[in-house]
């Protein structure tokens, strides 16, 4: 049975020990000599704990010194575990499942390395300019200190996480992060500085090492252009070729978006701190379009807070007047930063057909119209949505149902995108530009869906002169014509950020 998912709000705080231990080798039943960590406690050492749901104080875990628990796998160990087990069950960390506030699409390896796992939490970082170019041969590949005739991969080509592990003779592995297609985010600390750091470790697999070369490419001219990172994108401290492993090395900062969204039961944010990351979102993608350069994947989960402080506030319950209030966590500092530039393209080089995760998918690209500088846009008309109501605009994993619920929202298609689209996938359309929906196959529960979608009007009601113009500004972000579209750094400029917004619950 799958394991249900936990309110993070409920979970206990998980218990600190004090563990020492030794490495010594003994011999098995078949003769075989094998590693054994011998651990020396008292209590039994607590069970390995979610980075992304775990908190001391007010910290996220990925701040915290490493917990370890029994037994502790040495790579050898881990080696062996990993020629019969998935990726994900050799990670040294397990991630809880979230709660089902958001369908996720299945992987689409297609796509390169946009696709992450559902449980990718805190540090997926994207660096930015390395020290070293390609032609200065920062890339050699370095043997492990350690064990260098021991395998380090699993059999889909993941680096083994292994705590204290040295990598490339100068960074100590601390935790697994996040972990996704493109291969796994680690904490590690710098041993010559002694700096905590992530560190994106590459899958030793072709087409992911070249996507990963082309990401590199993509953050040094970002770190060349903005060297003081005024536009909040991540930067690349370092970069390095480890055993076949492309490592990318950036600064830790804390928990994306969508995790802290998830750990506070998908409240919504202050409107005051939806206007921060409005101006700050907006003025990251601005500055890429000033570089000819498009995201294609922007999402809450490739947004990370620099600082993970919250403060706690006891808010009312809508809609239930005798209800007691429920506890709320407010962050503390909006400050963010723009990462995961590894499906960014240069707007004159080549586009694949479909970009983008579903949930912030533009429609030009569903239609198969060509996409450009506007599907950023609308991608952030979507995320600052989910700002405002906590979970995501769009809940489907169906094109046609996705246009529909596009529809719902926004009203119809102008007649001129809607012919274009009927051109372009006439599947989808009947009688012209009118979009064919239901079709007979359609299930009830997808038809109950679309019903149940809300005009924007609805999910973001104009109540006071604020959300007048935030509305407008989304209305703006999602219109179906790339070409009326608003562009960001137009949207800089609107009467939206204005406004002085009163600190809010």
């Amino acid at each position: 049975m799958p394991t249900p998912p936990v309110t993070s709000r409920k979970r206990k705080r998980a218990h600190q020990y004090t563990v020492s231990y030794s490495e010594v080798q003994e011999v098995d039943n078949e003769g075989r000599v094998r590693e054994v960590i011998v651990i020396e406690d008292t209590p039994p050492p607590p069970s390995t704990i979610s980075p992304a749901t775990t908190h001391t104080n007010v910290f996220s875990a990925s701040y915290q010194p490493p917990v370890y628990s029994a037994p502790i796998r040495t790579r050898a160990r881990a080696a062996a575990e990993a020629q019969t087990l998935s990726a994900s069950s050799s990670s040294a960390a397990i991630v809880a499942p979230a709660p089902k506030k958001r369908k996720r699409e299945p992987v689409d390896d297609s796509r390169g390395i946009l696709t992450k796992k559902t449980a990718t939490t805190l540090q997926q970082q994207q660096p930015v300019a390395s020290t070293k170019s390609w032609a200065s041969g920062s890339g050699t590949a370095t043997a492990d200190t350690s064990n260098g005739n021991i395998p380090c991969d699993d059999k889909e080509g993941h680096y083994i996480i292994v705590p204290d592990d040295i990598i490339y003779n100068r960074y100590r592995t601390v935790r697994l992060l996040g972990q996704g297609t493109f291969g796994k985010v680690v904490e590690a600390v710098d041993i010559h500085n002694q700096n905590r750091v992530a560190i994106k470790i590459i899958r030793a697999i072709p087409k992911y090492r070249d996507a990963s070369k082309i990401e590199i490419r993509v953050l040094q001219k970002l770190k060349e252009r903005d060297p003081t990172n005024v536009h909040k994108c991540i930067h690349l401290l370092h970069w390095f070729d480890h055993r076949n492993h492309i490592c990318l090395v950036s600064e830790l900062l804390g928990m994306c978006v969508y995790d802290f969204l998830k750990e506070n039961d998908f409240a919504p944010f202050p409107r005051n701190h939806i206007q921060s990351f409005a101006r700050q979102l907006l003025g990251s993608v601005a500055f890429l379009h000033d570089l000819h350069l498009i995201h294609t994947d922007l999402k809450p989960e490739n947004i990370l807070l620099v600082r993970n402080e919250y403060r706690l506030a006891d808010v009312p319950v809508p809609g239930k007047r005798n209800a007691p209030p429920r506890t709320k966590r407010i962050v503390s500092s909006t400050d963010i930063r723009l990462i995961d530039f590894g499906s960014a393209i240069f707007e004159e080089e080549y586009h694949s057909t479909v970009v983008s995760t579903r949930h912030y998918r533009a429609p030009e690209i569903i239609l198969g119209l060509g996409w450009s500088y506007p599907c950023d846009a609308y991608s952030l008309g979507c995320i600052l949505v989910e700002f405002y109501t906590g979970v995501a605009l769009y809940q489907t994993h169906d094109n046609l149902e996705h246009l529909a619920m596009m529809e719902m929202v926004m009203g119809k298609m102008p007649d001129r995108f809607a012919r274009a689209g009927a051109r372009a996938k006439p599947e989808f359309f009947k009688d012209g530009p009118r979009l064919d929906w239901p079709k007979p196959k359609a299930s009830r529960q997808s038809k109950k869906d679309v019903r149940a979608t809300r005009p924007l009007q609805d999910v973001i009601p104009p109540t006071d002169q604020i959300n007048k113009h935030f509305v407008d500004l989304v209305r703006r972000l999602l219109a179906f014509d790339p070409a009326q579209r608003i562009t960001v750094r137009d949207a800089l400029h609107h009467p939206y950020f204005s406004f002085n917004i009163p600190e809010e619950l």
